[in-house]
Protein backbone atom coordinates (compact mmCIF):
# COMPACT_ATOMS: atom_id res chain seq x y z
CA UNK A 1 0.00 0.00 0.00
CA UNK A 2 2.85 2.41 0.89
CA UNK A 3 4.54 1.61 -2.44
CA UNK A 4 1.29 2.35 -4.49
CA UNK A 5 1.00 5.85 -2.74
CA UNK A 6 4.52 6.71 -3.07
CA UNK A 7 4.02 5.82 -7.09
CA UNK A 8 0.72 7.89 -7.26
CA UNK A 9 3.19 11.23 -5.15
CA UNK A 10 5.78 10.28 -7.60
CA UNK A 11 3.47 11.00 -10.81
CA UNK A 12 1.63 13.92 -9.42
CA UNK A 13 5.35 15.71 -8.72
CA UNK A 14 6.63 14.41 -12.45
CA UNK A 15 3.46 16.02 -14.11
CA UNK A 16 3.45 18.90 -11.98
CA UNK A 17 7.40 19.88 -13.01
CA UNK A 18 6.06 19.41 -16.89
CA UNK A 19 3.69 21.93 -16.08
CA UNK A 20 4.83 24.19 -14.15
CA UNK A 21 2.48 27.14 -12.12
CA UNK A 22 -0.37 25.85 -13.92
CA UNK A 23 -3.30 23.00 -13.53
CA UNK A 24 -1.97 19.19 -13.26
CA UNK A 25 -5.68 18.23 -14.09
CA UNK A 26 -5.89 21.18 -16.75
CA UNK A 27 -2.49 19.05 -17.83
CA UNK A 28 -3.54 15.84 -18.08
CA UNK A 29 -6.95 16.60 -19.94
CA UNK A 30 -5.22 18.98 -22.33
CA UNK A 31 -2.31 16.07 -22.95
CA UNK A 32 -5.19 13.80 -23.64
CA UNK A 33 -7.19 15.46 -25.74
CA UNK A 34 -4.03 15.98 -28.36
CA UNK A 35 -3.54 12.26 -27.82
CA UNK A 36 -6.85 11.56 -28.90
CA UNK A 37 -6.62 14.02 -31.82
CA UNK A 38 -3.87 12.27 -32.95
CA UNK A 39 -4.78 8.56 -33.32
CA UNK A 40 -8.75 8.96 -33.51
CA UNK A 41 -9.93 8.03 -37.29
CA UNK A 42 -11.10 11.49 -39.07
CA UNK A 43 -14.53 9.81 -39.63
CA UNK A 44 -14.88 9.68 -35.35
CA UNK A 45 -13.97 12.69 -34.72
CA UNK A 46 -16.75 13.73 -37.30
CA UNK A 47 -19.14 11.85 -35.25
CA UNK A 48 -18.06 13.28 -31.71
CA UNK A 49 -18.43 17.05 -32.99
CA UNK A 50 -22.02 15.99 -34.47
CA UNK A 51 -22.29 14.75 -31.41
CA UNK A 52 -20.98 18.07 -29.54
CA UNK A 53 -23.53 19.91 -31.68
CA UNK A 54 -26.32 18.13 -30.95
CA UNK A 55 -25.67 18.81 -26.87
CA UNK A 56 -25.03 15.50 -26.49
CA UNK A 57 -21.44 14.38 -25.45
CA UNK A 58 -20.26 14.18 -22.09
CA UNK A 59 -18.56 17.00 -20.22
CA UNK A 60 -16.02 16.31 -17.70
CA UNK A 61 -18.00 16.09 -14.51
CA UNK A 62 -20.08 13.31 -16.11
CA UNK A 63 -16.54 11.94 -17.61
CA UNK A 64 -15.01 12.13 -13.94
CA UNK A 65 -18.01 10.85 -12.23
CA UNK A 66 -18.03 7.34 -14.69
CA UNK A 67 -14.04 7.08 -13.94
CA UNK A 68 -14.91 7.35 -10.65
CA UNK A 69 -17.93 4.68 -10.94
CA UNK A 70 -16.43 2.49 -13.29
CA UNK A 71 -12.87 2.74 -11.13
CA UNK A 72 -14.27 2.36 -7.70
CA UNK A 73 -16.39 -0.75 -8.99
CA UNK A 74 -13.82 -2.79 -10.75
CA UNK A 75 -11.34 -1.94 -7.38
CA UNK A 76 -14.02 -2.96 -5.05
CA UNK A 77 -14.56 -6.26 -7.16
CA UNK A 78 -11.21 -7.21 -7.61
CA UNK A 79 -10.72 -7.00 -3.34
CA UNK A 80 -13.58 -9.18 -3.28
CA UNK A 81 -12.60 -11.62 -5.30
CA UNK A 82 -9.00 -11.46 -4.00
CA UNK A 83 -8.42 -9.57 -1.09
CA UNK A 84 -5.51 -7.95 -2.67
CA UNK A 85 -5.02 -4.23 -2.83
CA UNK A 86 -2.50 -4.59 -5.65
CA UNK A 87 -5.24 -6.95 -7.78
CA UNK A 88 -7.83 -4.19 -6.91
CA UNK A 89 -5.63 -1.36 -8.43
CA UNK A 90 -4.73 -3.01 -11.55
CA UNK A 91 -8.47 -4.33 -12.23
CA UNK A 92 -9.43 -0.26 -11.44
CA UNK A 93 -7.08 1.12 -14.04
CA UNK A 94 -7.76 -1.65 -16.83
CA UNK A 95 -11.38 -0.71 -16.30
CA UNK A 96 -11.00 3.03 -16.67
CA UNK A 97 -8.62 2.19 -19.73
CA UNK A 98 -12.39 0.90 -21.59
CA UNK A 99 -14.04 4.45 -21.26
CA UNK A 100 -13.04 5.73 -24.45
CA UNK A 101 -14.43 2.86 -26.07
CA UNK A 102 -17.55 3.15 -24.38
CA UNK A 103 -17.30 6.74 -25.00
CA UNK A 104 -17.12 5.53 -28.73
CA UNK A 105 -20.03 3.38 -28.37
CA UNK A 106 -22.31 5.87 -27.13
CA UNK A 107 -21.13 8.69 -29.60
CA UNK A 108 -22.09 6.43 -32.42
CA UNK A 109 -25.45 5.71 -31.13
CA UNK A 110 -26.40 9.25 -30.59
CA UNK A 111 -24.94 10.03 -34.39
CA UNK A 112 -26.87 7.06 -35.97
CA UNK A 113 -29.79 8.16 -34.48
CA UNK A 114 -29.52 11.83 -35.30
CA UNK A 115 -28.81 10.09 -39.12
CA UNK A 116 -32.24 7.89 -39.06
CA UNK A 117 -34.29 10.97 -37.88
CA UNK A 118 -32.68 12.81 -40.72
CA UNK A 119 -33.15 10.26 -43.63
CA UNK A 120 -36.87 10.24 -41.90
CA UNK A 121 -37.23 14.10 -42.98
CA UNK A 122 -35.70 13.31 -45.89
CA UNK A 123 -37.71 10.62 -47.06
CA UNK A 124 -41.15 12.02 -45.81
CA UNK A 125 -40.04 15.82 -47.46
CA UNK A 126 -39.33 14.10 -51.04
CA UNK A 127 -42.71 12.53 -51.60
CA UNK A 128 -44.71 15.76 -50.14
CA UNK A 129 -42.27 17.37 -53.09
CA UNK A 130 -42.39 15.08 -55.81
CA UNK A 131 -46.75 15.35 -55.39
CA UNK A 132 -46.11 18.89 -56.24
CA UNK A 133 -43.12 19.07 -58.93
CA UNK A 134 -43.74 15.60 -60.28
CA UNK A 135 -39.77 15.82 -60.55
CA UNK A 136 -37.58 13.61 -58.44
CA UNK A 137 -34.51 15.89 -58.87
CA UNK A 138 -36.95 19.10 -58.27
CA UNK A 139 -37.85 17.19 -55.51
CA UNK A 140 -35.02 17.08 -54.10
CA UNK A 141 -33.89 20.96 -54.73
CA UNK A 142 -36.87 21.39 -53.11
CA UNK A 143 -36.01 19.78 -49.69
CA UNK A 144 -32.39 21.41 -49.77
CA UNK A 145 -33.80 25.00 -50.25
CA UNK A 146 -36.71 24.07 -47.10
CA UNK A 147 -34.17 23.53 -44.36
CA UNK A 148 -35.56 21.20 -42.56
CA UNK A 149 -32.29 18.79 -43.32
CA UNK A 150 -28.55 19.23 -41.84
CA UNK A 151 -25.24 18.14 -42.75
CA UNK A 152 -23.95 15.49 -43.55
CA UNK A 153 -27.26 14.71 -45.40
CA UNK A 154 -27.83 17.93 -46.70
CA UNK A 155 -24.45 18.17 -48.22
CA UNK A 156 -25.02 14.50 -49.97
CA UNK A 157 -28.19 15.12 -51.27
CA UNK A 158 -26.74 18.33 -52.96
CA UNK A 159 -24.22 15.65 -54.43
CA UNK A 160 -27.03 13.60 -55.73
CA UNK A 161 -28.18 16.93 -57.46
CA UNK A 162 -24.75 17.30 -59.13
CA UNK A 163 -24.53 14.15 -59.94
CA UNK A 164 -28.18 13.98 -61.99
CA UNK A 165 -27.34 17.32 -63.77
CA UNK A 166 -24.30 15.48 -65.15
CA UNK A 167 -25.41 12.46 -66.25
CA UNK A 168 -28.89 13.04 -67.31
CA UNK A 169 -30.35 10.21 -65.39
CA UNK A 170 -31.01 9.72 -61.29
CA UNK A 171 -29.50 6.32 -61.28
CA UNK A 172 -26.17 7.20 -60.19
CA UNK A 173 -27.24 9.41 -57.69
CA UNK A 174 -29.46 7.48 -55.93
CA UNK A 175 -26.71 4.88 -56.21
CA UNK A 176 -24.74 6.86 -54.44
CA UNK A 177 -27.00 8.14 -51.81
CA UNK A 178 -28.58 4.50 -51.05
CA UNK A 179 -24.59 3.08 -50.47
CA UNK A 180 -24.10 6.01 -48.07
CA UNK A 181 -27.32 5.21 -46.00
CA UNK A 182 -28.70 2.12 -46.52
CA UNK A 183 -31.84 2.25 -44.98
CA UNK A 184 -34.73 -0.11 -46.31
CA UNK A 185 -37.01 3.03 -46.64
CA UNK A 186 -34.28 4.89 -48.97
CA UNK A 187 -33.97 2.08 -51.00
CA UNK A 188 -37.76 1.11 -51.35
CA UNK A 189 -38.47 4.83 -52.19
CA UNK A 190 -35.70 4.88 -54.47
CA UNK A 191 -37.03 2.08 -56.43
CA UNK A 192 -40.47 3.69 -56.26
CA UNK A 193 -38.76 7.02 -57.90
CA UNK A 194 -37.00 5.14 -60.49
CA UNK A 195 -40.30 2.90 -61.22
CA UNK A 196 -41.99 6.25 -61.77
CA UNK A 197 -39.50 7.75 -63.49
CA UNK A 198 -38.78 5.65 -66.15
CA UNK A 199 -41.69 3.18 -66.60
CA UNK A 200 -44.48 5.84 -65.23
CA UNK A 201 -47.45 4.86 -63.27
CA UNK A 202 -51.18 4.88 -63.53
CA UNK A 203 -51.80 6.52 -59.73
CA UNK A 204 -48.00 7.87 -59.08
CA UNK A 205 -50.43 9.83 -55.85
CA UNK A 206 -51.38 6.46 -54.69
CA UNK A 207 -48.18 5.19 -54.92
CA UNK A 208 -46.30 7.73 -52.90
CA UNK A 209 -49.33 7.57 -50.33
CA UNK A 210 -49.04 3.78 -49.50
CA UNK A 211 -44.96 4.29 -49.38
CA UNK A 212 -45.05 7.33 -46.62
CA UNK A 213 -47.61 4.74 -45.11
CA UNK A 214 -44.90 2.04 -45.17
CA UNK A 215 -42.29 4.40 -43.73
CA UNK A 216 -44.50 5.49 -40.93
CA UNK A 217 -44.97 1.86 -40.07
CA UNK A 218 -40.93 1.12 -40.47
CA UNK A 219 -39.88 4.63 -38.58
CA UNK A 220 -42.78 3.44 -35.81
CA UNK A 221 -40.79 -0.39 -35.30
CA UNK A 222 -37.39 1.48 -35.03
CA UNK A 223 -38.40 3.90 -32.26
CA UNK A 224 -40.33 1.04 -30.60
CA UNK A 225 -37.13 -0.94 -31.03
CA UNK A 226 -35.03 1.68 -29.34
CA UNK A 227 -37.45 1.64 -26.17
CA UNK A 228 -37.19 -2.49 -25.89
CA UNK A 229 -33.57 -1.67 -26.04
CA UNK A 230 -33.49 0.94 -23.33
CA UNK A 231 -35.56 -1.04 -20.73
CA UNK A 232 -33.20 -4.09 -21.92
CA UNK A 233 -30.36 -2.26 -21.09
CA UNK A 234 -31.44 -1.42 -17.59
CA UNK A 235 -31.97 -4.74 -16.32
CA UNK A 236 -28.95 -6.04 -18.17
CA UNK A 237 -26.44 -3.82 -16.52
CA UNK A 238 -28.52 -5.04 -12.89
CA UNK A 239 -27.93 -8.71 -14.41
CA UNK A 240 -24.92 -8.25 -15.48
CA UNK A 241 -23.40 -6.32 -12.19
CA UNK A 242 -25.19 -8.71 -9.68
CA UNK A 243 -22.74 -11.89 -11.74
CA UNK A 244 -19.82 -10.39 -10.00
CA UNK A 245 -21.05 -10.68 -6.59
CA UNK A 246 -21.92 -13.93 -6.81
CA UNK A 247 -18.75 -15.03 -5.53
CA UNK A 248 -20.12 -13.45 -2.13
CA UNK A 249 -22.31 -16.69 -1.81
CA UNK A 250 -19.16 -18.76 -2.22
CA UNK A 251 -17.02 -16.69 0.56
CA UNK A 252 -20.83 -17.13 2.53
CA UNK A 253 -20.99 -21.26 1.85
CA UNK A 254 -16.88 -21.62 2.47
CA UNK A 255 -16.74 -19.09 5.43
CA UNK A 256 -13.58 -16.42 4.95
CA UNK A 257 -10.65 -18.12 5.70
CA UNK A 258 -11.31 -21.19 4.07
CA UNK A 259 -11.63 -19.03 0.81
CA UNK A 260 -8.54 -16.37 1.57
CA UNK A 261 -6.80 -20.13 2.09
CA UNK A 262 -8.31 -21.65 -0.83
CA UNK A 263 -7.13 -17.96 -3.53
CA UNK A 264 -3.82 -18.99 -2.09
CA UNK A 265 -3.65 -21.46 -4.91
CA UNK A 266 -2.30 -20.09 -8.13
CA UNK A 267 -4.81 -22.25 -10.69
CA UNK A 268 -7.63 -20.38 -8.32
CA UNK A 269 -6.34 -17.21 -8.98
CA UNK A 270 -6.33 -18.01 -12.63
CA UNK A 271 -10.35 -19.26 -12.31
CA UNK A 272 -11.19 -16.23 -10.53
CA UNK A 273 -9.44 -14.01 -13.18
CA UNK A 274 -11.52 -15.96 -15.78
CA UNK A 275 -14.32 -15.35 -14.49
CA UNK A 276 -13.95 -11.47 -13.76
CA UNK A 277 -13.09 -11.48 -17.46
CA UNK A 278 -15.71 -13.73 -19.06
CA UNK A 279 -18.53 -10.94 -17.02
CA UNK A 280 -16.89 -8.22 -18.13
CA UNK A 281 -17.24 -9.36 -22.07
CA UNK A 282 -20.71 -10.56 -21.69
CA UNK A 283 -21.26 -6.53 -20.34
CA UNK A 284 -18.87 -4.96 -23.10
CA UNK A 285 -21.28 -7.73 -25.21
CA UNK A 286 -24.25 -5.83 -24.08
CA UNK A 287 -23.01 -2.22 -24.07
CA UNK A 288 -22.32 -3.08 -27.93
CA UNK A 289 -25.98 -4.35 -28.84
CA UNK A 290 -27.48 -1.48 -27.21
CA UNK A 291 -25.76 0.99 -28.88
CA UNK A 292 -25.29 -0.46 -32.24
CA UNK A 293 -26.74 1.06 -35.54
CA UNK A 294 -30.22 2.59 -35.78
CA UNK A 295 -32.60 1.19 -38.30
CA UNK A 296 -29.60 -0.07 -40.24
CA UNK A 297 -30.17 -3.45 -41.82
Amino acid sequence: MELIIILAITVFVLLYRMNPGGNVYSFITKSTSKTYDKFAPYSFKMVREKVKELGQEYSIKDYTIQVVVIAGFAAVIAYLYFYSIIWAVIYAVVAVSFIPYLAYMRCQRVYSEYIFEQIQTYCTNVIMEFNVTQSFVKALEGVCDSGVLENPVLQDVKIMIDMAYQNGTVDASIAYFNGKYPYYMVKNMHQLFLQITKEGARDAGQSLENMSQDIDTLVEGVYRDQMDRKNFHGRFIKFGVSLFFLILAVQYMLQIDAYLKLIQMWYVQIFLHIIIIVNARFLLKGEKYYNADVGVE
